[in-house]
């Protein structure tokens, strides 16, 4: 490494975040980013450790280490060719990524891990700042079309690969514009939404043909789809969400957490709502059940549309506060998180079952709950009830929706119901028809979409084309 004994020299220092009370004013990101000079201190903490156990954490195999090096030595413009070798986006993944790269840092064992998500994503701005980052078109073609169903971050990813190695690649996107989750799931104060139009910008100039507003299984069928290309790759994602079938479920104000965030999404993009019912939080009580990601999006979102009070539910137990590092590195720990959202003045209660919801006129007024046990027993006389004009369920996602496309081609599913393939050869049980990312794994994280949509590009390419020079 470029400064062996740097890990001992320099402390942590990560990026920190505007005032909770400025930052709740607006929809814009507010992370304080780091000057390069604290940066490059930043990654001179990266150990000469032996085996990189990043590199256990990270999904799409970053070569951290060397980056972290070339930054150190302020060879910005190699540190983000070696950066985008792997990752397609890193300028997504250094916003969003909860990373697991970290948590498997060696330096984690003292709880001070290199910043490595930081770093990441000071490298992506600086290469879109120098222009580094441009679109890179192929001068031979296959004469090879292929279709994209979706155009979250793995059907970007296969998008871009699959381009490169000179294919017709056509992405169908059900709404107005690319980006799937990323652009209608995650609020702008994560990911602004000029971030991801830069890099479709890049992938259009390249050859990549984006057909917005048409809904694969309704507007057109899989079926046309099959007959007009060599090859389809499904990466619609996991968008059914799990339901809370319970007494009062069809009371007005009880809503999935996934109808509420893209409306405001559309909102800060200015794009219409058309004559969808609005849900708003402003002057309401809102209680959020579900403690992951999504709850804490609609956390931050409630509070922005000025809710008087949001209270965060969780069924699990507590997580304890630090993890036990010899039974859990340098694997994901189970560990109490607060998110920046949460901290923004929500009240969380763990191991918290609701019973019910209750209401006048049609409307959501109650949330009735129980207190459980670790073995999820009720324990008697727990009882209690949180006022709510505004639930919002935020518990996660069972599979792919199966109307329409999925029902159509009648693929295979595994027992989740997802649809079936494996992760070599990312290929469905019908003939030229693949899946990648949430669709074929279930809900996950940006990074795995990422990975999963160069895996698929490599292998249908190889299919295609009877060899492959693209990256697995």
């Amino acid at each position: 490494m470029g400064k062996p004994t740097g890990f001992l020299e320099f402390e942590r220092h990560d990026r920190e975040y505007r005032p909770v009370d400025e930052r709740k004013q607006h929809y814009k990101e507010f992370v304080v980013p780091l000057t390069e000079s604290e940066v490059r201190t930043q990654a001179a903490r990266c150990m000469d450790c032996g085996i990189p156990y990043c590199h256990t954490g990270c999904p799409i195999n970053n070569q951290i280490p060397d980056w972290n090096d070339l930054v150190y030595h302020a060879d910005w413009e190699e540190a983000a060719r070696n950066l985008h070798s792997t990752n397609n986006f890193p300028e997504f993944t250094g916003r969003i990524c909860p990373a697991p790269c970290e948590a498997s840092c060696t330096l984690n064992l003292e709880d001070a891990p290199v910043t490595i998500k930081t770093i990441e994503n000071t490298i992506a701005e600086r290469a879109w700042e120098e222009k580094w980052i441009a679109p890179l078109p192929v001068e031979v073609k296959t004469g090879k079309r292929i279709a994209i169903v979706g155009s979250g971050p793995a059907g970007l990813a296969a998008a871009q690969q699959l381009c490169r190695a000179g294919h017709d690649v056509h992405v169908y996107e059900k709404n107005a514009y690319p980006g799937g989750l990323l652009r209608y799931g995650i609020p702008d104060f994560k990911l602004e939404k000029w971030v991801i139009a830069r890099r479709i910008k890049q992938m259009e100039a390249e050859g990549v043909t984006f057909h917005c507003n048409v809904h694969i299984g309704k507007d057109k069928t899989a079926g046309e789809l099959e007959a007009d290309h060599d090859a389809v790759l499904l990466a619609g994602g996991a968008e059914q969400p799990r339901d809370l079938p319970i007494e009062g479920r069809d009371l007005q104000g009880v809503e999935f957490a996934m109808d509420f965030l893209p409306q405001q999404n559309r909102r800060v993009s200015e794009e219409p709502l058309g004559d969808i019912e609005p849900i708003l939080a402003t002057g309401k009580h809102v209680v959020v059940i579900g403690g992951g990601d999504t709850g804490s999006d609609c956390i931050g979102t409630s509070f922005r549309q000025g809710a008087v009070k949001v209270t965060q539910l969780e069924i699990m137990p507590r997580p304890p506060v630090k993890e036990d590092k010899l039974m859990t590195w340098p694997d994901w720990p189970l560990k109490l998180r607060t998110s920046s959202s949460q901290a923004e003045g929500a009240d969380r209660d763990f191991s918290v079952m609701t019973t019910h919801f209750s209401g006048s006129n049609g409307k959501v007024e109650k949330l009735h709950c129980v207190r459980i046990d670790e073995k999820m027993n009720r324990i008697e006389g727990s009882e209690f009830a949180l006022k709510a004009d505004l639930v919002l369920l935020a518990m996660g996602f069972v599979s792919p929706v199966h109307e329409g496309m999925i029902g159509e081609l009648s693929v295979d599913l595994d027992k989740r119901g997802n649809v079936l393939a494996d992760d070599r050869q990312y290929l469905s049980s019908r003939e030229k028809v693949f899946a990648a990312g949430d669709i074929r794994r279930g809900q996950s994280l940006v990074v795995w979409a990422i990975r999963e949509g160069r895996q698929a590009a490599h292998a249908i390419d190889k299919f295609l084309m009877g060899r492959t020079d693209l990256p697995l």
